[in-house]
């Protein structure tokens, strides 16, 4: 048992058997059981109201596809957030409101891409909405450090400020738009929420006062999981503004705790863990640009990386599986910068690799269930 503890440990756990760790626990899977059973129902009720995207020359899918995947999402993100914190409160009255500023900006975006799902608004608005939620982080003491990033300049109060105000915001919206970009393939973004979510976790779990932040990011790496469920190829339902939810709180949450972890890797771990969506992003934007477009965000096209990946592979799940790759080794070495133990660093890539395939397994076994009984049915 004592073995068992040191092990423990040397992952990040304090207390394998101490409430700390079991909020952490239960947190994760209630945020993946309640997805899990959640989005049936709603992909039922969103059918028959409508909630659903039209098959275009732009997506993949050829008959209505409800897309109300992120209200799932969000209940079971909130829900267990509500049950971790119950479990283990955070005592801390300053990390408190910075808990409930990331959960009020992540309300107010889910509620307006609702909207923009079902309705349409401008891309203006969206935007203003976006920069109103890094607003939120920043006026609450979230923000990226000018002066903790290495290789630059140390400069006076007022200038770093600026600079910090305008790194957190480009932060902040740059996530947000990244993780809704990626968005155009069945479990692409549920696979990379999941990949980013975990490897931040363990990251932010090195450390004694990050659990705010692991907290957090059990309950998003939860409500991935049990979406992916639902979403790998074929997908009964889209998260539609689900990823916008996942970006958002990725970039929130990187700045409760695993941004300051040390100056030395302030900003390098986490480019690097979410380096797939950023890089995805920063291709398109500059291709467009290129191509005299001045709206990137504002004109869709083809030129995603998992349009690329696809055209290759010809198959939806071959793409999804070859992105979730290319994630898992971004956050891999996202830990080796951070100096995470060799051991930690393979028993997080064998749990997030595990789990991929155990709710693509699943999701593929409903698969076959449901064209067996549909067979039947028409014997």
């Amino acid at each position: 048992m004592d073995q068992l503890r040191i092990f423990a440990q040397h992952l990040g756990i304090a207390d394998l058997f101490g409430r700390g760790f079991l909020a952490v626990l239960l947190t994760f899977v209630t945020a993946a059981v309640i997805t899990w059973r959640f989005i049936p129902p709603v992909r039922d009720f969103a059918l028959r109201v409508g909630w659903a995207d039209m098959p275009n020359e732009r997506r993949l899918n050829t008959v209505p596809l409800p897309n109300a995947g992120g209200l799932a999402i969000f209940a079971g993100f909130v829900i267990s957030i509500v049950v971790g914190w119950a479990l283990r409160p955070i005592v801390i009255e300053h990390v408190n409101i910075q808990v409930l500023a990331i959960l009020l900006g992540a309300t107010l975006l889910m509620l307006v891409g609702f909207i923009d799902d079902q309705y349409g608004l401008s891309p203006l608005f969206r935007l203003g909405v976006q920069l109103l939620s890094a607003v939120l982080l920043l006026v609450n003491g979230l923000r990226i450090d000018f002066n903790a990033i290495p290789f630059l300049p140390v400069l006076d109060g007022n200038v770093a400020n600026i600079l910090s105000i305008f790194l957190t915001v480009i932060w902040v919206v740059g996530l947000t738009n990244a993780m809704n970009l990626l968005d155009g393939v069945d479990g692409v973004v549920g696979g990379v929420a999941f990949i980013a979510s975990m490897v931040l976790l363990v990251t932010a779990a090195q450390f004694t006062d990050r659990a705010a932040a692991v907290i957090l990011l059990a309950g998003l790496a939860g409500s991935a999981l049990g979406y992916l469920r639902h979403n790998f190829n074929p997908s009964s339902i889209i998260m539609g503004n689900g990823s916008t939810l996942f970006g958002y709180t990725l970039a929130a949450v990187s700045l409760l705790g695993t941004l300051k972890i040390s100056a030395g890797a302030s900003l390098l771990v986490p480019l690097l863990i979410m380096a797939l969506p950023i890089l995805d992003t920063t291709q398109v934007v500059v291709g467009r640009l290129a191509r005299g477009i001045r709206n990137p965000l504002a004109h869709p096209d083809k030129t995603h990386l998992h349009h690329r990946v696809l055209a290759r592979t010809g198959n939806a799940r071959r793409t999804s599986v070859a992105l979730w790759t290319v994630a898992l080794l971004c956050g891999v070495a996202g830990m080796f910068a951070q100096g995470i133990a060799p051991l930690t660093v393979l028993l997080t890539a064998v749990f997030i690799g595990g789990s991929l395939w155990f709710v693509a397994a699943r999701r593929i076994r409903a698969q076959i269930i449901e064209a067996a009984q549909g067979r039947r049915e028409l014997n």
